[in-house]
């Protein structure tokens, strides 16, 4: 089985990019839990959520790992939660990076926020492109720090999905 994750910061294209991979490429496709959390509970999220979306994001995700399938599409994982946590609240649950770095992932398409533009879409909170910048740095740092194997996904749409395309490919190959 391998494992690609989509990472990086809000209106990037990380749904759309996860939804062209499932379609060309097959396999599971995870999405984002705290989109489910969101519309569920209809109200904005506090720090004191943040267990249950991390929790709620592991299980969907190790839900579709316990089915085996040669590819496994995580839409995202839990370093856009301990992002989301550390920005929104100053703060993260310490257990977040010990689970995160327990799964094994093959391959982080980390999408640069450059060259498209933001969408709101009624959850999303950083309509700045610095800000994105700054999330997207801070991704691209824990990535570094930790050895997990990345591809940095940039350009219009188009070019994203001709990159990211050649990424799982290549992984597949």
């Amino acid at each position: 089985m391998k494992v690609v994750v989509l990472a990086g910061p809000e209106s990037s294209g990380k749904s759309w990019l996860a939804a062209q991979l499932h379609a060309q490429f097959g396999g599971l496709m995870v999405g984002e839990y705290v989109r489910y959390f969101i519309d569920h509970h209809q109200r904005d999220t506090t720090l004191a959520d943040i267990p249950d979306i991390a929790r709620g994001q592991l299980a969907w995700e190790d839900a579709a790992r316990a089915k085996q399938p040669q590819l496994l599409i995580l839409d995202t994982h839990l370093l856009t939660n301990r992002l989301w946590s550390q920005t929104l609240f100053g703060d993260c649950p310490a257990w977040l990076d010990s689970e995160l770095l327990a799964r094994h992932y093959d391959l982080h398409l980390l999408l640069s926020p450059e060259d498209v533009e933001w969408t709101a879409d009624g959850q999303r909170c950083q309509p700045e492109l610095a800000d994105r910048q700054a999330f997207f740095q801070a991704s691209l740092d824990w990535m570094r720090q930790h050895h997990q194997p990345f591809a940095v996904i940039g350009g219009d749409w188009a070019q994203r999905r001709v990159m990211a395309f050649a990424a799982v490919a290549k992984l597949l190959a």
